[in-house]
């Protein structure tokens, strides 16, 4: 019997072994495969013919930092030469098009959208429209072509030397609108309880958690916002000088929409044209026959991975500025990959500022804000940085709140005029769970040695002395912030006391205000750093976080057992679209983790649609 369990162990033992050398064999052989395909298609390299069309789908979501892949989206496009990554970089897209303007094998630009899924905003469209106007202005060609136009693909399209749209196609014109989820009434009715300190009347953060409506101070910022942000968009498009901005407001007033017909007469677009019409006269302009299957092209993103390579090649060992990312909600301690983490993105300025090779630091916020003492912790390295070398801000989107305070010491900042930045206030906001539990027959009961030593439960609704304790700390950091900007921008206190409030500013409306410096977009931060820092014509730009290789995510994934399913992601109805954007609204409550319960953030719900 003894000799059955041996022999039995060890049959079992062997086994084990057996299929452990071959899930290893199997992950060497899964990697070699892969490595050896990308590496092979790397080396072929996107061919670009004479007489191209660069493709640009206007669908495409233009990040500010590199969009983290799964293991399935990396895998699939190492594996496909065809497929193309359904994001870029803002940078990316802005040097890939200035490179393709001093390509002679580029003939022009096609511009359509594959879905109407964008939600792009409008600084990042500002910076991308500029790079399509040098384009134009070399003397390129630009051609748009779409099923419908929405106002944000429209606004990169009126670059275009012809827009051309189906004859069944309408042209969306409403204009701008933000609306606001109030979730008090909900919170109510389920028994959860909801404390705020705040500081500034504009400082609406907390409006959601306590009101059923917008306070006219909240409402009155949004308008003139809005309102700045609409202006630009009018003067933008006009500059076809086929349609005026009095036109254009008028159909946003009485219509809302044109059908092609109407947008056709009205010079909104150029021509009627079914899809097969466009290809025809794109493969005349590129020199093809009617026999070819479609005109001679190269996509955006495919396109890109050549002129990385040229510049890879260009730039070895020039003088180095470090182009910093901070983008998402600013939280304490690493945070998350959407979140920007306040001790991690400290250490990296830390890191750069010993860095001798780094002449320069480009800080591109996008950010609404989020913890106070996280906001203070990198503001500290950005203000040691400018100390001893160039530090330039380049506001995205949105620089608020904490996005602004971050800002405040760089050597200089740049903002888009449609950029959403201010927002300089503080608030509290404090939950409490008591009726919630006891309507479910739950209590509690504490025992402690002080009177504030439960002070951050929320089992219970805070006193009045407790409350009175935080609107102190409220206070007080909220005079470091409208101190911190006396200083760094050197402005009046009584002027920067008028301006702050909590008010969010357009980036027009903050440069005459004297919170922003200039009027522009990354390249063109980045252009004033390596001024600033005199470095010539002859400097390389180095990212930061830098993203890791398609073989680091696989070999984590892999290592790690959690491969993801090769489906690709559906767009959800409108039903359970609007369930999550409740649950993504309940959901920001996870980011207040500010031990002193303090945020400097822009107002929760703030999408412009």
């Amino acid at each position: 019997m003894r000799d059955f369990f041996k022999y039995t162990f060890a049959s079992i033992l062997g086994t084990i072994v057996g299929l452990g050398v071959l899930g290893a064999l199997s992950l060497g052989g899964l990697l070699i495969v892969v490595g050896t395909i990308a590496t092979s298609s790397k080396d072929a390299g996107p061919k670009v013919e004479n007489n191209s069309m660069l493709v640009f789908d206007l669908s495409m979501n233009i990040t500010d930092s590199q969009p983290t892949s799964t293991t399935a989206e990396a895998l699939s496009r190492t594996l496909s030469e065809e497929s193309d990554p359904s994001s870029m970089t803002l940078r990316q897209v802005v040097e890939t098009i200035d490179a393709a303007t001093q390509d002679d094998r580029i003939l022009g630009i096609y511009l359509h959208s594959s879905s109407s899924t964008s939600s792009n905003g409008f600084a990042t469209l500002r910076e991308v429209r500029g790079a399509l106007e040098r384009f134009r202005d070399a003397g390129k060609t630009i051609i748009a072509y779409d099923q419908d136009w929405t106002e944000r693909e429209y606004y990169l399209a009126s670059v275009a030397e012809e827009i051309l749209i189906n004859p069944l196609g309408i042209i969306e014109m409403n204009g701008l609108s933000s609306e606001t989820t109030f979730l008090a009434g909900g919170l109510e009715k389920y028994g959860v309880g909801v404390q705020v300190t705040r500081v500034g009347k504009y400082k609406s953060a907390v409006e959601p958690f306590v009101l059923t409506e917008s306070s006219p101070e909240s409402r009155q910022q949004t308008e003139k916002l809005l309102s700045d942000i609409w202006s630009e968009f009018l003067t933008t498009i006009a500059r076809r000088e086929k349609i005026s901005t009095q036109q254009v407001q008028q159909v946003v007033n009485t219509r809302g929409m044109l059908m092609a017909t109407e947008a056709e007469q009205q010079g909104f677009v150029d021509r009627l044209a079914y899809f097969d019409e466009v290809v025809a006269q794109l493969k005349e302009l590129t020199g093809k026959t009617e026999d070819d299957r479609t005109f001679e092209q190269v996509s955006l993103p495919r396109y890109a991975a050549v002129s990385d390579d040229q510049r890879a090649s260009q730039v070895r060992s020039a003088s180095q500025i470090a182009l910093v990312y901070a983008d998402g909600e600013i939280v304490s301690g690493e945070g998350g990959s959407t979140q920007v983490g306040g001790d991690r993105l400290a250490k990296q300025l830390r890191e750069l500022r010993r860095d001798e090779d780094v002449k320069a630091v480009v800080l591109r916020v996008n950010s609404p804000g989020g913890s106070a003492t996280a906001s203070e912790v990198i503001q500290r390295e950005v203000q040691l940085i400018a100390e001893t070398k160039p530090i330039v801000v380049s506001m995205g989107n949105v620089a608020a709140s904490g996005g602004y305070w971050i800002s405040s010491y760089g050597s200089k900042i740049f903002a888009q005029p449609n950029t959403v930045t201010g927002s300089i206030g503080v608030f509290g906001m404090l939950l409490n769970v008591q009726t919630l539990g006891n309507n479910q027959g739950i209590t509690w009961d504490v025992v402690k040695t002080g009177p504030y030593a439960d002070i951050d439960t929320i089992t219970r609704p805070k006193t009045a002395q407790e409350m009175a304790i935080i609107q102190q700390m409220v206070d007080r950091i909220y005079a470091r912030f409208l101190n911190l900007i006396v200083q760094s921008r050197n402005l009046p206190a009584q002027k920067v006391s008028e301006i702050a409030q909590g008010r969010v500013w357009s980036g027009q409306e903050a440069k005459q205000l004297g919170l922003v410096d200039e009027i522009g977009g990354l390249n063109d931060a980045i252009l004033a750093a390596a001024e600033l820092a005199e470095l010539g014509d002859v400097w390389k730009v180095e990212e930061y976080p830098q993203t890791r290789t398609f073989e680091q995510i696989l070999i984590d994934r892999l290592m790690g057992s959690r491969l993801s399913a090769l489906v690709p992601t559906l767009e959800p109805d409108p039903l359970t679209a609007q369930l999550q954007q409740l649950y993504e609204e309940v959901s920001i409550l996870k980011n207040l983790n500010d031990p002193f319960h303090a945020y400097t953030r822009m107002p929760f719900t703030f999408q412009i649609r």
